[in-house]
């Protein structure tokens, strides 16, 4: 069974045990996130909302709070001596779902 659930505006396929890495929220590790804004739950009949499944929810724990792999910006124009190194890490939240209500 799993649901699609909408987290800070991006979409995500939720299971039962699954760890999610979503963009940065607030809250510390071992704190409980519950989302109402479940797109589609999949059980023995799959329910699609309008835009939410009413009555569905996904209870998350935050795992920890991460940083992704350093992504490399370079800017350059040939024959003009403009160069630009910049780096950048993106903060992620690691969220174990915990169960799935309502499908």
């Amino acid at each position: 069974m799993y649901a699609v659930v909408e987290v800070l505006g991006k979409q995500y396929r939720a299971e039962t045990g699954a760890v999610l890495r979503v963009d940065s929220m607030e809250g510390e590790a071992g704190m409980a996130v519950s989302f109402d804004t479940v797109l589609l739950t999949s059980g023995d009949v799959i329910k699609v909302g309008a835009p939410y499944v009413n009555g569905a929810s996904v209870k998350t724990v935050i795992k920890d709070q991460v940083k992704g792999d350093k992504v490399i910006v370079f800017k350059y124009k040939s024959k003009k001596d403009y160069r630009r190194k910049q780096g950048h890490r993106q903060r992620y939240t690691l969220l174990k779902v915990e169960e799935i209500v309502g499908a």
